[in-house]
């Protein structure tokens, strides 16, 4: 899908509010499930890359509920897991 591509080049050019953007307007348009959980995943990608987490996440999520086993799922873990972290002896001093 060339809409994809031109999606992760902006995200990688910084402009993540045309991606957001990009991304809604192909979710809203797209019927077939394996494109439609790529765009979510790029859209957390999107959302990651601006450090908007909840947005992410549940981009994230809702590529999940199309494929379990695709590529959002381990990105929305190591959020999960970045969000959790917790150095003890940082707080301890």
């Amino acid at each position: 899908m060339q809409q994809l591509d031109t999606i992760k080049s902006l995200i990688a050019d910084g402009r993540i509010d045309e991606a957001v953007a990009m991304c809604e307007a192909e979710a809203s348009r797209e019927t077939d499930a394996g494109r439609l959980e790529m765009i979510y995943y790029t859209l957390g990608n999107a959302h990651r890359k601006r450090e908007d987490w909840q947005r992410a996440l549940n981009a994230y999520q809702r590529a999940i509920d199309i494929n379990p086993s695709g590529p959002a799922a381990t990105a929305r873990k190591m959020i999960i897991e970045i969000l959790n972290y917790y150095y003890k002896d940082q707080f301890n001093q």
